[in-house]
């Protein structure tokens, strides 16, 4: 599964009917799980965005396809960033170590 964490922004289209925005989010949730993404959070903010949503889906375009559906309503602007647990990360470190070594295994053999 991958992660996704999106950032997003009330449009005035969005601002107009913010009374609606519950609803909006709990909308996205059933269609995005009828894709085969799954929200995992979603949250409303102070300060430079108005919220922001945690998904994981089986795929990157699954996941990417649901954000665009919802920002396409016009509603919310996205920034949408790939998050990365520590088994994900533990997978970038062993890539970087084998690159690091020209491929080859860091432990020594003597004899």
């Amino acid at each position: 599964m991958v992660r996704f964490i999106t950032l997003w922004n009330w449009t005035d289209k969005g601002v107009a009917k913010i009374d609606e925005t519950i609803d909006r989010a709990e909308a996205f949730a059933a269609a995005a799980e009828k894709a085969g993404v799954r929200v995992k959070e979603f949250f409303w903010t102070v300060g430079e965005y108005d919220g922001f949503l945690v998904t994981e889906a089986p795929d990157e375009t699954s996941a990417i396809a649901a954000i665009a559906h919802v920002a396409r309503l016009g509603n919310i602007r996205t920034r949408t960033l790939r998050a990365l647990d520590a088994a994900d990360m533990r997978q970038v470190l062993g890539k970087l170590e084998n690159a690091a070594s020209g491929g080859k295994s860091r432990t020594s053999h003597s004899k």
